[in-house]
């Protein structure tokens, strides 16, 4: 019977037997299903049932229902857990520590059609007596509805695939499901319209009218996410929600959500998994990766081609080639005799050395779907690195050693913790891994590769670091390579977006065409432009940093973060903010030269031209090949370096009548809570700009130059 003949059969009943006409074509299917695949295993599905006992306790409680049990908890951070069948919050690799402590204010009461609730101070919890569990604001709109979750079972026992549904409302969007690749809003489906796609992290950020909220369910195993954005109707038609279905092969069903605004969800996020680790100063330089294979050489002749060339270098990462026989932590000898002279004559020069580590490392490194060894040994292996010289480390996948999600927290504590005490005292670790899970952020940062070739993956490459900055990983990049379809356009595009991002890394391991110049004179020139910007931003960057371990910022941020209710934001993916004072919009096509640009609400700089535009708008600027547009926020004041190496306060105007602001915090390495932060106001009357130091006294002079730029142009002083 083909598909023609399942629709006949069907009407072929006639209306009045609709449904047994329909239980027909089901039961086709399924025996076409059958024919196919042969027999397998009995299973059985399974739901909660309906709710048949509640035990209220501090923070929520738990609900008991026919075939399951469901446990609600309110924590005083405002996260709220749930977890089926027993489940709870620990153990758990995401949490930075124990689970917060239950709100004693948020307690389990009735609700109406059998159901119950949980009123806390950001949300209430509504649980129907069927066990669908919906989110709701103070004021009792609609954030997520998740049905009641759907089990399969063997009858012979084994693992147990679960499913559950969820519903957003209709204008809502998905954003930043672990860092996916293909961009950090799913729009109609993942991989296509609907399709499902694997889980790499399963984190939501989902915004709508009604509020910001952030899903994670804490399941490592492997399944399959499918995101379909709902649509209002027009006129009299109805809305269609959106939707989200999450299929797991195994694991506990749990998770926590949290509500408010980005900046506040966020925090919470950071609150329950760890505050991000503080990267080195210069980690936010320019790094460069070679193989390595030819040894001490190789590593001065990279490094003399920079300096002789006027090209900023801050890292130099080595690849396999260093490592004798590709086994990690062992240096080839040979090659490298003299490593630990090396790395102090290139740490006398401004440069940091970076050891690559594979990640097939010993299964007693290593975790597996929840439980981790004891990693006393690992720890003392990556410290023989720092003995050696090495500044960092980069984990890198091994074809024949997958390491799932959760297993890739080992080596990353391991790395950090081995590092940290041998390193020198006011710098920090650098640890790149090439996988994420929630938590990764407590020991470093993502390098998220060579991405997709062409232009597809210019676009791909900003769309991860996006992703990832709401998943709570603010320190992330891709690798700027050349070769292949990487002409010498996209190269250039590919490098002055990184420019902009917290990691920048050139290069290629063991490829051609891997230092900027073999590209010829004209990219030379525009890379050597692209880098000296990178290099003028630093103390920027060192400041976003400090404010991400200390809110759970991203420091690449979409444009819509401070303005989640403008709804022609959400859809803008092709330009985002870094920090709050700058705005980049990165060249994603060949061939441009102009390009179109949303700006957000407020007066904003051209930074190459000094001309100001009113937003919120759309305008047409130029983008040469040289460069690409970055505007910069009126009233904003930026930490920037100066020519003699100095941090300088660039000022961009505030509209007339108007004022602004800013922090600068200056790099302390990576010690406690960092150096206190500077709180800069800005005032302006007329053509006069004021800008005074906020300190708990009062006001005061700045005590760094100033620099003044959009009254009269492209800049002034003040």
């Amino acid at each position: 019977m083909n598909g023609r003949d399942l629709v006949r059969s069907w009407w072929s009943v006639g209306v009045a037997g609709a449904a047994r006409g329909l239980r027909t074509v089901r039961a086709a299917w399924r025996r076409r299903g059958a024919d196919a695949t042969g027999p397998g295993p009995r299973v059985r599905a399974r739901v909660p049932g309906t709710v048949r006992e509640v035990e209220p306790g501090p923070g929520g409680g738990v609900l008991r229902f026919a075939r399951s049990e469901l446990r609600i908890l309110v924590a005083v951070n405002g996260a709220v857990f749930w977890g089926w069948d027993g489940a709870g919050p620990e153990p758990s690799h995401a949490l930075a520590g124990a689970c917060p402590e239950p709100d004693p204010r948020a307690e389990l009461e009735p609700d109406t059609d059998g159901g119950w609730r949980v009123v806390a101070e950001r949300v209430t919890v509504a649980v129907s007596r069927h066990g669908a569990l919906e989110v709701l604001t103070p004021g009792g709109v609609t954030l997520r509805r998740d049905l009641p979750p759907r089990w399969w079972e063997a009858e012979g026992g084994g693992p147990a695939r679960w499913m559950q549904r969820s519903e957003v409302p209709a204008d809502a969007r998905f954003f930043g499901p672990g860092g996916r690749p293909e961009g950090p809003r799913p729009g109609d489906g993942v991989s296509g319209a609907g399709s499902p796609a694997p889980v790499t992290m399963p984190v939501q950020l989902v915004v709508a009218d009604a509020g910001t909220h952030l899903l994670f369910v804490d399941n490592p195993w492997d399944g399959t996410l499918t995101l379909r954005e709902g649509a209002e109707g027009a006129g009299s038609g109805h809305d269609r929600a959106g939707t989200s279905e999450l299929r797991m092969e195994d694991g506990p069903v749990r998770g926590w959500v949290m509500a408010g605004t980005p900046a506040r969800v966020l925090l919470t996020w950071a609150s329950l998994t760890g505050a991000p680790a503080l990267p080195p100063a210069w980690a936010f330089g320019h790094h460069h990766v070679r193989e390595g294979a030819g040894g001490e050489d190789e590593v001065r002749r990279v490094v003399t081609g920079h300096q002789e060339r006027r090209l900023p270098l801050d890292a130099v990462h080595l690849g396999r080639g260093h490592l004798d026989g590709g086994r990690a932590f062992t240096v080839d000898q040979d090659r490298f005799p003299k490593l630990p002279v090396l790395a102090d004559e290139m740490r006398r020069e401004g440069i940091r050395l970076v050891s690559v580590v594979p990640s097939a490392v010993r299964a007693e490194d290593r975790c597996d779907k929840g439980v981790c060894a004891d990693l006393t040994d690992a720890r003392v292996r990556y410290a023989g690195l720092a003995a050696q010289g090495f500044a960092g480390v980069w984990h890198t996948p091994h074809a024949s050693v997958p390491v799932g999600r959760v297993e890739a927290l080992g080596p990353a504590r391991a790395a950090y913790e081995g590092l940290r005490d041998e390193v020198p005292a006011d710098e920090g670790p650098l640890v790149l891994s090439p996988t994420v899970w929630a938590g990764q952020q407590r020991y470093g940062g993502v390098w998220c590769g060579e991405g997709a070739a062409g232009w597809p993956g210019l676009r791909a490459s900003l769309a991860r670091v996006l992703g990832l900055g709401l998943c709570g990983v603010p320190f992330s990049g891709p690798d700027v390579v050349g070769g292949g379809e990487g002409s010498c356009e996209l190269y250039v595009r590919r490098l002055q977006l990184a420019a902009y991002l917290p990691l920048l890394r050139t290069g290629a391991v063991g490829g051609a065409d891997g230092e900027p110049w073999e590209h010829g004179a004209v990219v030379l020139g525009h890379t050597r432009v692209a880098l000296g910007e990178r290099r003028r931003l630093l103390p920027y960057f060192v400041t976003l940093a400090h404010l991400a371990r200390r809110t759970g910022a991203p420091m690449v941020r979409p444009v819509w973060w401070p303005a989640p209710e403008e709804r022609e934001l959400r859809e803008c993916e092709d330009v985002f903010l870094l920090g709050d004072a700058l705005l980049v919009a990165p060249v994603l096509e060949p061939g441009a030269v102009r390009r179109e640009v949303r700006l957000p609400r407020g007066r904003w700089y051209d930074t190459a031209t000094g001309r100001a535009y009113e937003g919120p708008a759309k305008v047409l600027v130029d983008a040469p090949l040289e460069r690409i547009p970055v505007f910069a926020r009126a009233g904003a004041v930026l930490p920037v370096r100066g020519e003699d190496g100095g941090t300088e306060l660039e000022v961009w105007a505030p509209a007339p009548g108007r004022s602004g602001g800013g922090l600068v915090v200056p790099d302390g390495g990576d010690g406690g809570e960092g150096p206190e932060a500077e709180r800069y106001s800005v005032t302006r009357s007329g053509p006069r700009v004021v800008v005074r130091r906020e300190t708990k006294d009062g006001a005061e002079e700045p005590s760094r130059p100033v620099r003044v730029r959009g009254l009269d142009g492209p800049g002034g002083q003040m």
